[in-house]
């Protein structure tokens, strides 16, 4: 074992990732909401008559187009429908993911025939008051409705897991289609980073809500072409009680965090930049493949498994601690290869500066060349994913539904 895997740097492992153990760092600071918005959503929860009135009164405020605030009506009306969630309301129909936290199922909501994704988290044993504790910080998410973040039903707890139940996204994850895809082009690449950004600046600006685990996985795409972002730190106590559990070989935080030092959204700007390496060249970027592997990667060659040949060899896996030590002090990860263009090889190089004071903020990304050309062009996600995932095209109908 190499001196670097003995943590010579004493690295810590802060509260809050899902890709690496708990150390005993102190939680970073983290913005909640004020106790009065926290009675406003207490009334949402009993949804009262005139919940979902409310809510669609403040979506009135959102910058989004009118086709996308429609879907997110169509999604609330639903939503009322649904009332209370339980475990003998929830009928398995497919198993999505899993890992060593839990899975992720698709259900139907059999009182209402509703498609649903249902998260199962197991947890350390808890005490009755945490448990109450992660339900009620979770109820959070009932008022984040935004075109590019992920519905949310509801959370309860049942025989010693958190279950938290979102919309169905039938394209999946990126992580997912990363892998049958091998690589991502950049004009989609470029919408989902628009995406993600505006999905950022919502729950900062109208939450004040760090998302801190942005990586592939935790945003999902549709048939109907839409792109949103799951799975974000509302409830300190869940994301504490989760990293007790994981264990992972890949880490997308940022240097302050692996340090313990006080983060803010600039982590999750680092995270977004390191994630749209890795769909770029359809690998892990850390440590970054040589040159002539580069450049078979990004060769026009279709032959899966001749890239993973190639792969393979170079891509010796590094340790926990190997990995996070290069993280901190190694350079940042760059896009050279001529196949990316210059506005995309500036935006991550924006992104990853290991100084979070020298990260660009969101407001400077949103307004990068890159994302401005990109929020301009005619892209075809839908058909992408379709194609990639093997799934039919939403016809109207099926958006709809998508929604609910």
């Amino acid at each position: 074992m190499s001196k670097m895997s003995k943590n010579k740097l004493n690295l810590t492992l802060p509260p809050g990732s899902v890709d690496v153990p708990l150390a005993t760092t102190p939680t970073p600071s983290f913005k909640t909401p004020s106790g009065t918005d926290y009675v406003l959503r207490n009334n949402l929860l009993g949804k009262p008559k005139n919940s979902i009135d409310a809510l669609t009164e403040t979506l009135e405020e959102l910058e989004m187009d009118e086709n996308a605030r429609k879907r997110i009506k169509v999604f609330l009306n639903q939503k009322e429908k649904i009332g209370e969630l339980s475990d003998e309301d929830l009928e398995r129909l497919d198993e999505l993911g899993s890992g060593i936290s839990g899975a992720v199922m698709k259900v139907r909501h059999t009182p209402t025939q509703l498609i649903m994704a249902r998260k199962l988290i197991h947890l350390i044993p808890l005490k009755p008051a945490i448990k109450k504790q992660i339900i009620r910080e979770l109820k959070v998410l009932h008022e984040c409705n935004f075109p590019h973040i992920v519905g949310f039903y509801g959370a309860f707890y049942s025989d010693g897991d958190i279950n938290i139940c979102t919309e169905y996204m039938d394209g999946g994850s990126l992580d997912t289609i990363l892998r049958r895809s091998g690589r991502i082009p950049e004009p989609i690449l470029a919408k989902i980073t628009s995406a993600v950004l505006k999905g950022l600046s919502y729950l900062r600006d109208k939450h004040a809500i760090i998302h801190r685990s942005i990586k592939p996985s935790n945003i999902l795409v549709n048939s109907s072409g839409e792109i949103k972002i799951c799975d974000f730190g509302v409830s300190g106590q869940l994301v504490s009680s989760m990293a007790n559990t994981f264990v992972g070989t890949r880490s997308y935080m940022s240097p302050e965090r692996l340090q313990g030092e006080p983060y803010s959204v600039q982590s999750d700007i680092w995270s977004l930049g390191l994630s749209l390496v890795e769909m770029a060249i359809g690998m892990y970027p850390i440590p970054p493949p040589d040159q002539k592997t580069l450049d078979m990667i990004l060769d026009d060659n279709d032959d899966s498994s001749l890239r993973q040949n190639v792969i393979g060899p170079t891509s010796k896996p590094l340790t926990i601690f190997e990995l996070l030590n290069y993280v901190v002090t190694e350079p940042p990860t760059k896009l050279k290869h001529k196949s990316f263009s210059d506005d995309f090889k500036l935006f991550v190089d924006r992104c990853l500066r290991k100084n979070p004071d020298e990260r660009a903020d969101l407001k400077t990304l949103m307004n990068q060349e890159w994302i401005r050309k990109a929020d301009l062009a005619d892209v075809d996600v839908a058909g992408w994913v379709c194609k990639t995932m093997d799934v039919p095209p939403s016809t109207p109908k099926q958006k709809a539904s998508l929604l609910t």
